[in-house]
Formats: structure tokens, C-alpha cells, sequence
């Protein structure tokens, strides 16, 4: 016979309400932003990435206003209003046969061509190469990241924060204080002001082919923790000659490895894992940055 005890009930009333409410108070599933970054770059890039965000598990794109493909990357957003969409400040230009210019004068930061140095930092296999060899001004960065920012608002005003192409943003103490200032200034926060821990480590470049690539994916899926946001940064490319002749020093395998990325973020068993494990797809505009919650 079942005790009907005024303790026993109240154990029982507190049993019910802790399975309701629990959920409510206790740990929430992981969250996870899946960056594409450089679209603009290339129509290649283009295509990959809007693909990526409507097929597969891309949820922000990272816009980079000095490129040729910036037109077309602007008009595919504009047909997908809901992708969050961040503003790519850039100083360098790193392909061999596909050169980007500032749109300001920025005469300590291009080379005798007019284009960008193709590096922040020294590569030894490309001498002269990188901003740091030369003598670089903070005003002629504070200038082109402005010009920057202001068109890329001027192109699609849903533009909703900042982030920055290969660290131009943070490779140097003054650099990283104008940024800072900038981004308050335009009411625009960096992606580094929002909380989240990098995606568990993938070294996805080690891997032989696109299988090895994907089940290494699906069990780093498995590593993410409740009540923590991640981020996932790549750079969709599609299987064409276009992409063929991209590449610098330390890096050729561009078409390969950047459509097999493609291949990764389309794969519908990741997407499938994703909504097994509960993990909740997100972006930047849906986040509070820190210390402001």
C-alpha cells in the first residue's frame, strides 16, 4: 500500500515540480556560430557560402567590401535578409594572381602596385611581403577602416558587427585600441566582444579527404558543453578553375580544401548530429555582447 503521508506528498509535489521546471533553471544545450568567412572575395566564395547558410549549418558571413565580388555578394544577401552579416576589415591582400586595393589612399599600406601587402606578419619564403616590414601609419589604418565600415553599412545597413581579415584588427597594441574606439564609435561590436570558447580543436587541413574530415567534425560535436557558445570559423569555396588560381606562399591546395569545406557544412549528417545533441545554431545578432547583459 502506498503511503499517503503529508511528507509523502510533499516529496511527490516536489518531484513534479522539479521535473517541469527544471529545464527552465538548470543547464541549456550548447550553442554554435558557424562563420563563413569572405564573401565578396570570389563568386566561387559567393555561391559556396550563401549554399552553405541555406542548405547547410552556416549562420553569419563575414563581407569584404574591397573586393571585385562584393557587388554580388551585397545582391545575395540582400535576397537572404535574414543571414547575420558582419562588416570584413582588411589590410592585406594575400593571393599571388588576384590583387585588392584600399579605398582610401593608405600610401604606408600598399605595395609599389598600389595593392595591399599581401601579409601582416613576415613570410620568409616572400620577402617584403608584409605590413610589418614597412613603415606602416595608424591614421592611414584608422582611415581605410573607416571607409570600410561606412561602405559596407551604405551597402546593406543590417551590417551587425565587426570582425577583421587575418587578425588586421589585432596585431598591434595601438591597432587593436583605434579598433576598439571604432567600434564604439559606429555602434558596431567585434566578434571578440562577444563570449564564446573556439570550436574544440580540428586541425581539418591534417586530414586525407573530405570523409576523414567529416567524422572528425561529428566528434567534435560530441565535446561541446551546455551553457556555452562556440564558434566554428571557415572559408566555403567551390570545385572550380577559379579557385585553382588562388594561392600563396604556404598555401596552394585552395580549390581542394576549400570546397571539401563546403562538402563539410553541407553534409546533412553533421546537421543531423546537430539537432540530435540539441546544440542550438546561432550568430552574433542574436548574442549580447559581454558586459552588456
Amino acid at each position: 500500500m502506498i503511503s499517503k503521508s503529508p511528507l509523502f506528498r510533499k516529496l511527490i509535489a516536489l518531484f513534479l515540480l522539479t521535473s517541469v521546471f527544471a529545464p527552465l533553471f538548470g543547464q541549456h544545450p550548447p550553442k554554435l556560430i558557424v562563420r563563413s568567412d569572405d564573401i565578396g572575395s570570389f563568386n566561387a566564395a559567393n555561391l559556396a557560402i550563401i549554399e552553405t547558410y541555406q542548405k547547410g549549418i552556416t549562420t553569419s558571413v563575414e563581407l569584404m567590401v574591397n573586393c571585385p565580388w562584393a557587388p554580388e555578394a551585397v545582391k545575395m544577401l540582400k535576397e537572404n535578409p535574414n543571414l547575420d552579416v558582419g562588416v570584413h576589415l582588411m589590410i592585406t591582400s594575400e593571393w599571388e594572381n588576384c590583387k585588392w586595393r584600399p579605398l582610401t589612399a593608405a600610401k604606408s599600406l600598399v605595395d609599389d602596385y598600389g595593392n595591399f601587402y599581401s601579409f601582416i606578419y613576415p613570410n620568409e619564403k616572400v620577402p617584403m611581403a608584409s605590413i610589418q616590414e614597412h613603415q606602416w601609419k595608424l591614421e592611414d589604418i584608422e582611415a581605410e577602416f573607416r571607409a570600410q565600415i561606412e561602405l559596407a553599412k551604405k551597402m546593406l545597413p543590417r551590417i551587425s558587427h565587426i570582425s577583421t581579415h587575418m587578425g588586421s584588427g589585432n596585431w598591434n597594441k595601438e591597432v587593436k585600441e583605434m579598433l576598439i574606439r571604432l567600434s564604439k564609435e559606429y555602434n558596431l561590436p567585434q566578434d571578440m566582444d562577444y563570449e564564446f570558447l573556439m570550436f574544440p580543436d580540428l586541425d581539418l587541413k591534417s586530414k586525407a579527404n573530405v570523409e576523414e574530415k567529416i567524422q572528425a567534425f561529428l566528434r567534435a560535436l560530441d565535446e561541446l558543453k551546455k551553457d556555452r557558445v562556440y564558434l566554428f570559423v571557415e572559408h566555403p569555396g567551390l570545385d572550380v578553375s577559379e579557385m585553382e588560381n588562388v594561392g600563396h606562399e604556404g598555401y596552394r591546395n585552395v580549390r581542394e580544401d576549400r570546397s571539401e569545406v563546403t562538402k563539410i557544412l553541407l553534409d546533412p549528417r553533421i546537421k543531423s548530429k546537430i539537432h540530435q545533441l540539441g546544440i542550438e545554431l546561432t550568430d552574433f545578432k542574436s548574442l549580447k555582447p559581454k558586459g552588456t547583459e
